[in-house]
Parts: structure tokens; sequence; C-alpha cells
């Protein structure tokens, strides 16, 4: 071991006694310290959390595997090891490889050098920006080969990655596919290696785009088939002064119109009501509502699992976590319903989507919440085009999709 490997090395030793005490880590922390071994395996796949867990699932269900393989699945959160148990009891009865899901290992030399003793893999697939140098250091010297898949990482990660220049080179992967030219010339940065190829983003190969009937949808109920209703979606904290004036605004010019309000968290709703309450708009609770309501109603949603229904019937849409920096939500999702999104100017997690999707009208952009208030209004002002939207939102998504083919052709190419 090197001096950066051993100086990297004694600075987890001194770290993890703390981490004990952290909540996050807390749960599964027995296996992040092999104190819990991992299964033996012939396919490794590390995804950092939910997100990243998903795209693991997408490429096992495409995966034509001729013989048994093993499999271990390794994620960091809780939110992740929830959807690699899922994808593990889905496909168990559908394929010919065994799943095994674990935490993964904390990034230590020694931690990891004992961790791919005991797994053994074949092949190593890292996705997204999951660059460990204990871990790869480790696999390198045990000669297994490692790829990168649905490969990203922003300027700024460069930049901090950059700090030890002379580290990577030596622990580079076998080969990366990146998720845009961007990202590939930035691995080939980080690397010192040829630009890498460029595949198409597996997370576009999620979205299965169908419409809604409106036969089908619960919210006709109780807001009436010709009110004006406009959804804001996710909200975030950060961004609540901004939609409080934003509402105001828009009720001062259609106080009849109705909303459909969406905090990111739960635990936001009592902020909701108690600024409500001081308002003169008429207000109530989505778990209240047992008959119709009136026109201009402003509906607080404490429940789960509408938000994709709300989408289906609104006139018009804002996706929170856009108008304060913290990285934007799925704006996809009202796309898919045949409504064209207004978002802030903060969206670097769906960044991967492209922005010819502004270009092609898909996707409204604005930098303050008083532009967003200006397009809801007039996106209520022109005719009906769901399926217009909606059939360009296929083309857009369909065109880009294949990612995952890509993907397990690779790792067929070298568990064969």
């Amino acid at each position: 071991m090197n001096i950066p490997f051993q100086l990297y090395n004694t600075l987890w030793s001194s770290v993890i006694p703390f981490l004990r005490n952290n909540s996050r880590l807390q749960k599964g922390f027995n296996e992040r310290v092999l104190k819990i071994k991992p299964q033996p395996a012939d396919l490794w796949i590390q995804s950092a959390s939910g997100g990243e867990a998903y795209l693991a699932w997408e490429i096992l269900k495409l995966l034509d595997v001729h013989k048994p393989i093993r499999i271990l699945l390794t994620t960091n959160t809780d939110q992740g090891m929830e959807v690699l148990e899922k994808a593990a009891q889905s496909l168990s009865a559908t394929k010919t490889f065994s799943i095994h899901c674990s935490y993964f290992p904390f990034d230590q030399p020694s931690i990891m050098q004992k961790a791919v003793e005991i797994i053994s893999p074949k092949l190593m697939v890292l996705l997204e920006t999951e660059i460990w140098p204990g871990l790869m250091l480790a696999l390198k010297q045990r000669q297994c080969p490692v790829l990168i898949i649905n490969g990203r990482i922003t300027q700024k990660s460069l930049r901090s990655y950059r700090l030890y220049p002379r580290l990577w080179p030596s622990i580079k992967p076998n080969r990366i596919l990146a998720m845009s030219a961007l990202d590939a010339e930035r691995f080939a940065n980080l690397f010192q290696i040829e630009t890498p190829e460029v595949m198409y983003n597996i997370k576009f190969d999620r979205f299965n785009l169908s419409r809604m009937d409106s036969k089908e949808n619960a919210l006709d109920k109780f807001i009436y088939t010709n009110d004006l209703f406009v959804v804001l979606g996710s909200v975030r904290k950060e961004e609540e002064t901004d939609i409080m004036q934003l509402i105001s605004l828009i009720k001062q010019k259609h106080p009849h119109m109705s909303m459909g309000l969406f905090p990111r968290h739960m635990h936001r709703v009592e902020s909701w009501i108690t600024w409500l309450s001081t308002m003169p708009y008429p207000w109530i609770l989505r778990s209240k509502i047992n008959q119709s309501q009136p026109s201009g109603t402003i509906i607080i949603w404490d429940t789960f699992g509408e938000l994709g229904s709300a989408y289906h019937r609104a006139n018009a849409a804002f996706v929170g976590g856009s108008l304060a920096p913290l990285g934007g939500q799925n704006f996809l999702e009202p796309l898919s319903c045949g409504v064209i999104p207004v978002i802030g100017p903060y969206w670097d997690n769906f960044a991967w989507v492209g922005t010819d999707i502004i270009k092609q009208g898909l996707l409204k952009v604005v930098n303050t919440w008083e532009e967003v208030a200006h397009l809801l209004c007039s996106s209520l002002s022109q005719p009906d085009q769901k399926e217009i939207v909606f059939n360009k939102a296929s083309a857009y998504i369909k065109a880009r999709q294949g990612g995952t083919q890509q993907a397990c052709s690779v790792i067929l190419d070298y568990l064969n």
C-alpha cells in the first residue's frame, strides 16, 4: 500500500468510531465494517442510494445470463437498500441468478481488501459516481475488471478528485460508459485516459409513458371537471416563502382557480396550515375531503400517492425544489401526463435529461417566482393540448432509450 493509501487508511481508522453514532449509518453498521461478512459473488453492483438502486434494477431485469451466477447488490443508504431488496424479490422468480443485498463497506483500504477477498467478484459495476479509491485499489490488486456504467461526474466533483491527481490513473476502471459527452471528458481528465464512450441514460428506460383515461382519475370526484386546476408539486421548505407569494399573485388574477399544494415532506404541512389560516383563501386538507370542493379551493395534500393523478388533472403545473438551490424534483412526471412543467433555475439533479427538452418547448425554465406565476397563469388561457404534449414527450423519451441494453451488452462481454 503506497503512501497516499496509507494516509487514507489512517484517516478512516480515526473516523469510523465516530460514524457508529451517525443515525444514517447505524443500520447496517456491522456490514459496513465486515463484522457481518458479505456473500461471495460473480457480479458486484454498487449503487449509492435509491436513484442508483433503480438503475441496478433496470439492468438486472434485462440482463440475460444463460448460466447461474451470484450477484451482490450493495448500497450506502436505507433508501437504496429498500429498493434493492424489492428488486431482488421481484427478480428471484424469473432469473437464473441468485441475488444478495448488503450495505456497502466503508472504503478504508484494509476493509476493502478483506471485502474483495471474501466476495471474490469476477466483475465490479459502479453506477454513476461511485468512485471509491479503497475499493478500486483492492479490485486492481485482485485483477477484477471494473466498469463505470451510466457514469456522471460534475465539474465540482472533478475539482475535488483532482486534488490528488496522481492517484486516479493508477486505479482507473477498465471501461467507462458516460451519460453525456461532458461527463466523458471529465472522466478522461480524472483518469488520464482517452475520452470514454457515451451511452443513453438508463433513467430514460425507466419511464413507461401511458395516458390515464379521465374516467379513471379519482380526483374528479372532488374537483369539478370545468374548474381550472394548478398543481404546485414537490414544494420544498427553502422555497415556501416564494410559493406563498406566488399563490397570492395567482389568486389575485384567478380567484376561482383551484390549487393542489404538494409539500415534498409531510412535516411541512403544518407550516402551510398556519399560513393559509391567516389568508382569505378557501383551503382544506386532502385527508378531510369527502365531497366536491368549491371552485377556488386550495387543497393541501397531506396524503401520499396522488401526485400523478393531480398532474393528469392539472391545467398547469410547477415542480418544486427548483426555486432554491436544491437540485430540482422530477419534472418528467407532469410531462408524461401531458402538462408542460414550469420550474425554477435549479435543476441540476435532472440535467441528464438534456437542454433539448427546453428547445422543444417541453419544459419552461425561469428565474423567479414572479415568472413562474406569469407562466402558470398564461397556461390557463391556452386550449387543452395534453394529447399533443404527451405525444411529443413520448417521442423525446423514446428517442433516448436503450441505455440499459448498452450496459447489459458490456457487462455480458466481461462475464462471458
